[in-house]
């Protein structure tokens, strides 16, 4: 009885520990439909169909750090969604209802669409890690070009995320 407990025990502390591998650079993007801020379906496939796209998983709408990063990215929308940024579409990704992400979109005036991941199929489809307790995904970005992950940071920066991206943007272009 004690051994099994031990066995139980330690399996669920391997998975809440387990990570998948990332995805890497040259990898297909995802192909999934998920919630946006107005409840409406939106098609990644669409978007990337669209140009290069930045899609970038925070952990809470409305945190410091996530508002710090939302932020940087609002405030630099024109530089990276006009020439500099060759129209880069951006795709804000959280555990939020849409209810709590249209909230953050409007308080923090965000020019771009936000994603509510609420069953966490997007993260996964992405690879990318839940905290673990509390179940919200960490933070990473991806840029996605032609339909393939071509930029990828797996801890990605708050106040400096639009100084982050727009320098893949540039390495991009060389």
């Amino acid at each position: 009885m004690k051994q099994t407990f031990l066995l139980l025990l330690t399996m669920n502390l391997f998975s809440l520990f387990a990570r998948a591998e990332p995805l890497t650079v040259g990898t297909s993007a995802p192909q999934i439909t998920a919630k946006n801020q107005d409840a409406q379906d939106v098609v990644f496939g669409d978007v990337y169909a669209k140009g290069i796209t930045l899609v970038y998983f925070y952990p809470k709408a409305e945190t410091p750090g996530c508002t710090k990063e939302a932020c940087s990215l609002r405030d630099s929308y024109a530089t990276l969604h006009g020439n500099g940024g060759n129209g880069l579409q951006i795709l804000g990704v959280s555990r939020d209802t849409p209810e709590a992400q249209k909230k953050f979109k409007d308080h923090q005036n965000l020019p771009f669409t936000l994603i509510a991941d609420t069953d966490g199929k997007v993260a996964e489809a992405f690879h990318v890690p839940m905290i673990p307790v509390v179940g919200v995904p960490m933070r990473q970005s991806f840029i996605i070009k032609d339909g393939k992950v071509v930029w990828a940071s797996l801890s990605a920066q708050t106040s400096g995320a639009a100084k982050e991206v727009q320098s893949a943007l540039d390495s991009l272009q060389k």
